[in-house]
């Protein structure tokens, strides 16, 4: 409705988990990196987790549309609310196998036969379970059994779960200390720092066509981090409706009472946690980035604006990884990977 107004060719705010709108800071460019090497170097399960938002389902989707169409299967499961017995039927009907018996030993021999054919193709099986929180522990023991589909050398089946941070927590339980030790990666996506998030909106109205800087003051940039807290997602619930309220009172600019408007609107809540210092400096036009997250003043690395290089696969040389115990700690590895997949500056 908005876009003739402010001389764009796309809505720039969409919440669609749209690939060309992808945009990179250092923990997206680090999960991106995981996961692509993660399944090239079919390293078997790997866990991604970040609050509701952050943009996991859209760095999948990245990743998926840049592996070489021709070396990749995929299953990839929404909605993981399902019985053991449901689970399996639907990971061999996304894999394209749609005879599927009633018995679950042949089930299982269908998905090992299909497993074996890709293999000998050359081509790696991606299971990608989106919403992985919402696992049951029946599942969750299903899924650690489908990683027992490997030879001496490698695992046919390359398992990732995308999930809230509340998988982190599951992961942790007693009776699932089998499956913790089989993952092989662990990445995790923070919130944006407020730097990041004009940039982020800087990226987004240039996408969408944009030739100008994108109509919104610096008091209302830094009320949308406030309000949604670093999150994308709210991010793009805010933006597109205070351009929605600017275009009704044909106001070319975007200041802070319309972020207001529209986070009361949106039933916000708005971040006020931050000591009172931290406060204060929120009203600064130089106040430093705030992690959202801890809530304490961190230097931030700026974000990638540029599109992706293609790679082709026989260009990976890549450093091997240890088997269990990657977690925050890595990104100097990642950072490493990163580069490697041209997404660094």
């Amino acid at each position: 409705m908005y876009k003739e107004f402010f001389g764009l060719q796309k809505l720039p705010f969409n919440l669609t988990p749209d690939p060309a709108f992808l945009f990179l800071p250092l923990k997206h460019r680090e999960a991106f990196a995981g996961l692509t090497y993660a399944i090239l170097d079919r390293k078997g399960f790997v866990v991604l987790t970040g609050d509701a938002g952050t943009g996991k389902t859209t760095i999948l989707n990245s990743v998926l549309n840049r592996l070489p169409v021709d070396r990749v299967y995929s299953s990839i499961i929404l909605n993981p609310t399902l019985t053991p017995s449901e689970f399996l039927e639907n990971v061999l009907m996304d894999f394209g196998i749609m005879d599927v018996p009633v018995s679950k030993a042949q089930r299982l021999w269908k998905l090992q036969e299909f497993l074996a054919h890709a293999d000998n193709q050359g081509k790696v099986a991606v299971l990608v379970v989106d919403e992985a929180h919402k696992l049951s522990v029946e599942v969750l023991e299903e899924i650690r059994l489908l990683g027992n589909f490997e030879n001496a050398e490698i695992k046919f089946l390359q398992i990732l779960l995308l999930g809230q941070s509340e998988l982190d927590h599951v992961l942790d339980r007693q009776d699932l200390r089998q499956f913790k030790q089989r993952i092989a990666l662990r990445l995790y996506i923070d919130p944006l720092a407020t730097s990041e998030v004009e940039e982020y909106l800087r990226f987004r109205w240039a996408r969408a066509g944009g030739k100008e800087a994108p109509p919104f003051t610096p008091e209302a940039i830094r009320s949308i981090s406030q309000w949604s807290g670093g999150i994308p997602r709210l991010v793009n619930s805010l933006c597109d409706t205070t351009l929605l309220m600017a275009y009704a009172d044909a106001s070319p600019m975007v200041g802070i009472e319309y972020v207001r408007k529209a986070a009361h609107n949106l039933a916000m809540v708005e971040v006020r946690s931050a000591p009172s210092a931290a406060l204060a400096m929120v009203a600064s036009s130089s106040m430093p980035p705030i992690n959202h997250a801890s809530l304490s003043l961190v230097p931030q690395e700026p974000p990638a604006q540029r599109a992706f290089a293609d790679f082709p696969p026989e260009e990976h040389s890549l450093p091997k990884m240890a088997p269990y115990g990657a977690t925050k700690s890595n990104s100097t590895l990642l950072r490493r990977l990163a580069e490697k997949f041209g997404l660094s500056h």
